[in-house]
């Protein structure tokens, strides 16, 4: 029993040498014990929809993920995302829909809630396009919430530059794995929501 006991010991004891040689090369909270971290609390914003939010089980969708809102066409994809973008701005909050389909109703959206005065909208010509542009937002910290309408649009540029009847295979599923990979951790960090719209096919 003495025996496990130096066992466990000398456990602890390397545990804590990994941890203050990772805190010290990559920063402090690189890693942590959960139950030290004082923000365990995972903050939400209201769908629009008092039924939508309870099913949830936070009260809504939570800051600083990705959210997927996928559907069949004319299912209401587009309007549950407005409505996330109305709650937004109601907290004060900054909103950028990135418009690939070409296809945002202002009036629709300001009907819903969506002060379009305030909103922040991009049409980009193609993927790449609409994916640096929410990164860079992102980034920057200030805006709450993007939307991307739809992930079905996000046209990679070589396939829109490219010759009819070409073949592109995967560059569609790479172009949105790269992305997602490289939109994640900042996310996390700017507490952004960012809503992929995307389609039943």
């Amino acid at each position: 029993m003495a025996e496990n006991d130096i066992s466990r010991e000398n456990k602890r004891k390397a545990l804590e040498t990994a941890l203050a040689q990772l805190e010290k090369k990559e920063g402090k909270g690189i890693v942590m014990r959960l139950g030290d971290n004082a923000n365990m609390e995972v903050k939400a914003v209201s769908t629009g929809s008092l039924s939508l939010d309870l099913a949830l089980g936070i009260g809504g969708v939570p800051k600083g993920r990705i959210i997927e809102i996928f559907g069949p066409e004319s299912s209401g994809k587009t309007t549950v995302a407005l409505h996330k973008i109305a709650e937004v701005q109601k907290d004060g909050g900054s909103a950028v829909f990135i418009d690939a389909e070409h296809a945002l109703d202002p009036v629709y959206a300001q009907a819903l809630g969506v002060n379009i005065n305030d909103l922040l909208v991009s049409q980009p010509d193609d993927g790449e396009t609409a994916l640096e542009v929410c990164d860079s937002l992102v980034r920057s910290g200030a805006v709450d919430i993007v939307v991307i309408d739809s992930v079905a649009a996000l046209v990679p540029r070589s396939e829109i530059e490219g010759d009819m009847g070409a073949s592109h295979v995967g560059l569609h599923a790479r172009l949105m794995s790269q992305a997602l990979r490289k939109l994640s951790g900042a996310i996390s960090k700017s507490n952004c929501i960012v809503v992929f719209i995307n389609q039943l096919r």
